[in-house]
């Protein structure tokens, strides 16, 4: 069915308030609402113009949902929206990246991580189109528009799965690098020590770190802070840009090599232009997951001074292109590192042949404390979510709060503590819940809710990537079963 036009508070009725709440008809319950509902604080800051009624568009675009929350000239400007999206681009992801160049080679690699970026793109922009046609302000939001209740829930489902493989490919991190890093500033620490046990010093900062922290009722406070994480993975960057000249090739079998400052260059270390191996099945879906910001490019939109959608189009391929050369340069430079022994979390290979480095180990504390501040985060969304899915019935109480979020830590933290690689993190959700997020649902639902003819060009454009969202995702999960089979 179409979606009703702009501005027609009577065409589409509104659903029982603990399912679903449209952003426009939202603003008088405001006030309430963030009382009642510690998590009904968004991910950023709420636009500065609150007071903005939805009426039907003039000329241009409409002024509905994000366009009319934000015509204040108050909201966010172009720069800040774009390091807002980078924001929520970089991640993890990008300890996985030189793995994934080693299993395709350099030319492989740039052509496959240059095509998931613009495919990335592409789909905000659909994602974009949907928003002026909906005043959806969220991404469950365009669900429920597209295939109703069942749309909705299946999109919840598909962010909770998402965040749970977020939350468990960071904790991976700190399992594989806290202990390195105690180590490091305790040199006499013996081998066997507590102390030096991942799991254990998992278990220890989930508890009392990351637990605490996702009970918070608002998340304006972690929202801020974990700002600093984007600042974390450019110095990471500018690190591995350096450190490749400290490392010698071919690698040494000890691990004392502090002192050494050999160059890289050696006729035994040869960078491959294009390779394939069982393992290159993890390139794609490492990408897909490094890439997805598509939860919070509706939120952003909706900050956006002046907000329209060749104005946020154009923040997307700013911040996704400045993305993509990070990512690149990391990815490069992390390569022609270790070449083939590039380990598929890069960090591990510079805890292995430079472990009392005192740059490696600022990076390991500013890579922690990211994830430490980060992890909590991505709780609440994926609370929210679960709570939407499950728990919709059920009135807002804080022992439905603290079960749900400890159920989630819980199931977190045991993948982190159980799964053997972050590899596996990135193949798996990669390949299902990335993949549907970033290709599969935004050319759905364009199908679905656009007008145009199917033969229009954004019509084809969306059912191909559809299929090539479900194709990519599919291969690549059967590729990833078939190599776990067979090792």
């Amino acid at each position: 069915m179409a979606p009703p036009p702009w501005g027609s508070r009577s065409a589409r009725p509104l659903p029982a308030r603990g399912w679903y709440l449209s952003a426009r008809l939202q603003d008088e319950e405001d006030e309430e609402d963030e009382e009642e509902d510690g998590e009904s604080a968004p991910l950023l800051p709420p636009p500065p113009a609150r007071s903005v009624r939805v009426r039907g568009g003039g000329e241009g675009e409409p002024r509905g949902g994000c366009a009319a929350a934000s015509s204040s000239s108050r909201g966010s400007s172009f720069a800040f929206s774009v390091f807002n999206l980078m924001n929520a681009i970089m991640g993890s992801g990008i300890l996985g990246l030189s793995y994934a160049m080693a299993n395709t080679g350099i030319m492989g690699f740039s052509v496959l991580l240059l095509i998931v970026a613009s495919l990335a793109s592409y789909s905000v922009f659909l994602l974009l189109s949907m928003c002026t046609q909906t005043a959806a302000t969220s991404y469950e939001d365009l669900g429920l528009f597209a295939f109703g209740s069942a749309g909705k829930v299946l999109v919840a489902t598909t962010i909770i799965i998402q965040n749970i493989g977020a939350m468990s490919s960071y904790l991976l991190i700190v399992k594989s690098e806290l202990p390195g890093a105690v180590a490091g500033f305790l040199s006499g620490a013996e081998s066997g020590s507590w102390y030096l046990d991942g799991r254990l010093l998992l278990l220890i900062t989930s508890v009392c770190i990351v637990f605490p922290l996702a009970l918070l009722p608002k998340i304006g406070f972690l929202g801020y802070t974990s700002s600093l994480s984007f600042f974390f993975t450019v110095y990471f960057t500018l690190v591995v840009m350096i450190k490749k000249w400290s490392i010698p090739c071919p690698l040494p079998l000890s691990s004392a090599i502090e002192a050494l400052q050999v160059s890289n260059s050696t006729g035994d270390c040869k960078a491959k232009l294009f390779h394939l191996s069982k393992e290159s099945a993890y390139a794609i879906p490492t990408m897909a997951f490094s890439f997805l910001c598509h939860t919070s490019v509706l939120p952003i939109y909706c900050e956006l001074q002046s907000p329209s959608k060749s104005r946020m189009q154009n923040v997307t391929v700013t911040g996704i292109g400045l993305s993509f050369l990070i990512y690149f340069i990391s990815a490069l430079f992390g390569y022609l590192t270790f070449y083939d022994k590039v380990d598929s979390e890069l960090l591990r290979g510079y805890s292995r042949y430079l472990p009392h480095d005192m740059v490696i180990m600022t990076v390991k504390v500013a890579i922690l404390l990211a994830v430490l501040l980060t992890v909590p985060l991505i709780h609440f969304p994926a609370r929210k979510a679960l709570l939407m899915v499950f728990f919709s019935h059920l009135p807002v109480s804080w022992i439905c709060h603290i079960l749900v979020t400890l159920t989630l830590n819980t199931i977190v933290v045991l993948f982190a503590m159980y799964v053997p690689d972050i590899k596996n993190v990135f193949g798996v959700v990669g390949s299902t819940t990335s993949t549907c997020l970033l290709f599969v649902y935004p050319g759905l639902f364009y199908l679905k809710l656009s007008r145009e003819d199917f033969v229009s060009p954004q019509k084809l454009g969306a059912c191909a990537l559809v299929i090539f969202g479900i194709c990519v995702g599919l291969l690549s999960l059967v590729l990833i079963i078939y190599n776990w089979i067979d090792q």
